[in-house]
């Protein structure tokens, strides 16, 4: 079987929201290499119109752009070359490892095993470590939380180890409701969460969450945001990810009326939004 191998210049910072992309456009398998992505698709799945849409992505990252492609014969596990570049971190107060590190756990930290599989949530990206380091303030013991757009499950796993009593989680990809089932057995924590293929209609509305989280990207956010807040507590806490500073304004005004801001922390141009829905 004969394969495409694209270069893609990208700063690192961006890597993991394309991937996601082009992981959609059926690409099988990804190198990360500092600002490189190396990915590979079969050739027959990849036209024009692919090339199109992914120049189109690319034009959201200004410099970024293709360096070469070229064919190649499929002889490699291109998913396992992808994989072999993601390593065990700190982030705040947990220490994030895929089951193929070796590296021990830093004293006074919280073990989150994840193994990514291409679902968007490993730990490296700005969104997701941001929420991490809010989690520990936001986080009471016997919470019932809902995570919104779930990727690998990190933040639904991070809260039940925090002394959440309950998550409900939801995706719309169907890869990345297998991984997060994945990883919540890695880590022991699946009687504790709910995983549902769906967007916002999965929630009910019947048991109120007291936190809410959501990385997702602020198109989705806005749309979804009445369900979300129909599915909080009076007093509750809405976090939400997955923006990029330019699109703080336009979260803020959805925010106003019902709720009072208590965070905006930033990592390079992305933000987050903690949020307290007003009991009044």
């Amino acid at each position: 079987m004969k394969y495409l191998k694209l270069v893609i210049q990208i700063a690192e910072k961006y890597q993991e929201p394309l991937i996601a992309e082009l992981f959609d456009m059926d690409f099988d398998g990804f190198e990360q290499r500092d600002d490189q992505i190396i990915t590979y698709i079969q050739k027959e799945h990849f036209g024009i119109s692919d090339r199109e849409r992914i120049d189109t992505l690319l034009a959201a990252y200004p410099g970024d752009g293709f360096i070469e492609s070229e064919e190649v014969v499929a002889d490699q596990n291109w998913n396992k070359q992808w994989e072999e570049t993601i390593k065990a971190q700190t982030v705040g107060n947990f220490f994030i490892r895929p089951t193929w590190s070796q590296e021990s756990v830093p004293e006074n930290k919280i073990l989150l095993e994840i193994d990514p599989k291409m679902s968007f949530g490993t730990g490296y990206h700005e969104t997701t470590r941001l929420i991490l380091n809010l989690l520990p303030d936001v986080i009471a013991d016997n919470d019932f939380v809902i995570d919104a757009g779930t990727g690998t499950g990190i933040l639904s796993i991070a809260v039940i180890k925090l002394g959440a009593r309950h998550t409900f989680a939801f995706d719309i990809d169907e890869w990345s409701i297998s991984n997060t089932k994945e990883n919540i057995l890695l880590n022991e924590v699946d009687k504790d969460i709910d995983v549902v293929k769906g967007s916002s209609e999965v929630i009910s509305t019947e048991n109120k969450a007291d936190v809410i989280l959501a990385n997702i990207e602020r198109n989705t956010i806005l749309e979804i945001f009445s369900d979300l807040d129909a599915s909080l507590k009076k007093g509750g806490t809405l976090v939400l990810s997955g923006l990029l500073e330019k699109d703080k304004s336009s979260i803020l005004s959805v925010l106003k009326d019902k709720y009072q801001i208590v965070d905006i922390p930033k990592e390079n141009e992305w933000i987050a939004i903690q949020a307290k829905k007003n009991i009044l």
